[in-house]
């Protein structure tokens, strides 16, 4: 039954032919794999911890180790992989903090090429997935460490990770762009200078009304996404005439007074003015400029704007119309790595609305909020406690035989007790909260949690599992055809020995329904429910996808 329900939830993923498990091999020494799980009802439906551990010792001894990207929590505690793990945790559905790079590229080189390297070693990549940061992980090593180009890591990953017609393996538009980041930062001697960044102004063309826009940036070493800033009515200026020449794009100035982008010569007026005079009237957008009356001061060169749409709706709910955000590094943007590390001081990313990212990683992006941003940015100087200047960080990728630090994990036991549907945003009803009620002429508020639940599976739709050479199924029974399958014992690692005469995919379904119990299979189900995916690369919904296969699945069952 165990099996039953992962088939069902997994949708048109191809499985693994005995053990049942969700992963491939993207080359001879990678593999990329969804988050597994040590708790119910998740492990009822996903990668049981225990199962992947046996699967890599039967296939690669002590020879694997993992490398986890998962912000929310991995589900499962450092001890049940013996320890063997590496933590470099941010939020699903984005790029990493660029200053993790080199750290990830450093540490995953060490096991697979370093001096003490035994033969045969396996790095095993996971997030919730194994799709977005797996696959910017992924992708990043094979340019920077094996010498591949851009278009041949992605497309590996995505012919070995996904099924055909289910689109690529990385899709977010931000984490792609941070994919070709690190082709720069490898052409360049793999120099990154970690800044201290201003956002002067932000710049919008096609605005519509009751948009939302706030400027994000990460702290505690990338776990977490922190809202600097959300820019309120009387921080906007609306430019008349709503053409695309109406504000152009240069260099901020030196002075944090004086306008940082020329304005042209036709008036302006703020925006709860000009509403106030028009009735507030949509007629397809407006050029605004949002100017901050605080400086907005961000502690790393990665970047974030994020934008949200709200409708004003009756008895204290608000709709959400549209969702979406771009995450850039000031670094690349500002040619650091081609002027060894000298990046320019100031400047301007633009970026069209059908560029931007959508809802929790996918295109969906609701109805339109603007048709064009800039994001006008500066740096500024750190200065110690006691106000002296501090020079910039300056990070490079340690050498083989360095140390390579390892960021702090995320409390696995997180991903139970956590609302995931909470760490992306998406379409439909609101609560009132009269705190941001100033945000835009249409009540721009806060979310209480009410609205619809988003899927905790993230991307798993067409996701399949290959093995090292490309082959469809990863053969588990190692010991030859209709042999048992041995666990040998661990003195190093203290691990029992324990044979397995039935495949694992029977033996762990049996114990799982037998822990789980009959009675709680609905809970089971209807905690699936929420895992379904809503939209794929493609635009078709989950259920659209799915609903053909479960009916499928339920029909061999039957038979």
């Amino acid at each position: 039954m165990a099996s039953l329900l992962r088939q069902i939830v997994a949708g048109p993923r191809q499985k693994h032919s005995e053990t049942g498990l969700d992963l491939c091999y993207v080359t001879d020494n990678i593999i990329a794999t969804s988050g597994p799980s040590s708790t119910y009802p998740q492990r009822a439906y996903r990668n049981p911890t225990d199962a992947l551990v046996r699967f890599l010792d039967y296939k690669h001894d002590t020879n694997w180790a993992i490398w986890e990207f998962r912000a929310e929590g991995t589900g499962y505690p450092d001890s049940e992989v013996y320890g063997r793990i590496r933590h470099y945790p941010w939020p699903d559905h984005h790029p990493p903090p660029f200053a993790l790079v080199p750290l990830i590229m450093a540490s995953m080189r060490d096991w697979l090429k370093g001096p003490d390297t035994k033969p045969g070693r396996v790095v095993v990549i996971h997030c919730k997935a194994g799709k977005g940061r797996s696959g910017t992980a992924t992708c990043s090593y094979l340019i920077s460490e094996e010498g591949w180009t851009v278009e041949d890591a992605l497309f590996r990953f995505t012919s070995r990770r996904m099924r055909s017609g289910f689109g690529a393996g990385v899709s977010i538009p931000s984490q792609l762009r941070w994919i070709r980041y690190v082709d720069r930062w490898t052409k360049h001697q793999k120099l990154y200078v970690e800044r201290q960044i201003e956002v002067l102004e932000v710049h919008a063309w096609g605005l519509r009304d009751g948009v939302k826009v706030a400027v994000e940036g990460y702290i505690d070493e990338g776990r977490t996404i922190k809202n600097f800033h959300t820019f309120n009515r009387y921080e906007q200026i609306i430019v008349d005439g709503n053409k695309e020449n109406s504000i152009s794009p240069t260099s901020p100035t030196t002075s944090a007074s004086s306008h940082p982008l020329p304005i042209s010569d036709s008036k302006f007026q703020t925006a709860e003015t000009q509403r106030t005079a028009s009735g507030g009237h949509e007629t397809g957008g407006t050029a605004v400029i949002f100017r901050p009356a605080q400086p907005i001061i961000l502690p790393t060169n990665d970047i974030s704007i994020d934008l949200e749409r709200r409708n004003k709706a009756t008895y204290g709910w608000t709709m959400v119309t549209s969702v979406a955000h771009v995450w850039f590094n000031t670094f690349f943007e500002g040619h650091g790595p081609e002027t060894h590390g000298d990046a320019t001081k100031d400047g301007v990313f633009e970026i069209a609305w059908d560029a931007m990212d959508g809802i929790k990683g996918s295109a969906r992006k609701g109805t339109r909020a603007l048709d064009r941003l800039a994001v006008v940015w500066r740096t500024v100087d750190r200065h110690s406690s006691d106000g002296k200047p501090e020079l910039p960080q300056i990070i490079t990728e340690p050498k083989e035989g360095e140390p390579v630090p390892e960021t702090k994990a995320a409390d696995w036991k997180s991903v139970q007790h956590s609302n995931v549907a909470s760490v992306g945003k998406d379409l439909g009803l609101r609560t009132e909260s009269p705190v941001s009620v100033d945000v835009s002429k249409a009540s721009s508020l806060k979310s209480s949690g009410s609205g619809p639940q988003q899927s905790e599976e993230d991307h798993l739709l067409g996701v399949k599992a290959r093995g090292p050479s490309g082959e469809e199924h990863v053969p588990h029974d190692v010991g030859g055809e209709g042999q048992p399958t041995v666990m040998h014992p661990r003195p190093d690692l203290g691990m029992p020995k324990v044979k397995s005469p039935e495949p694992i995919a029977q033996a762990e379904g049996s114990k799982q329904m037998k822990d789980v119990g009959l009675g709680n299979v609905a809970s089971v189900v209807g905690e699936m429910q929420k895992s379904r995916i809503d939209d794929v690369g493609d635009g078709k919904t989950g259920q659209e996808l799915g609903t053909s296969r479960e009916q499928q699945i339920l029909k061999e069952h039957e038979r």
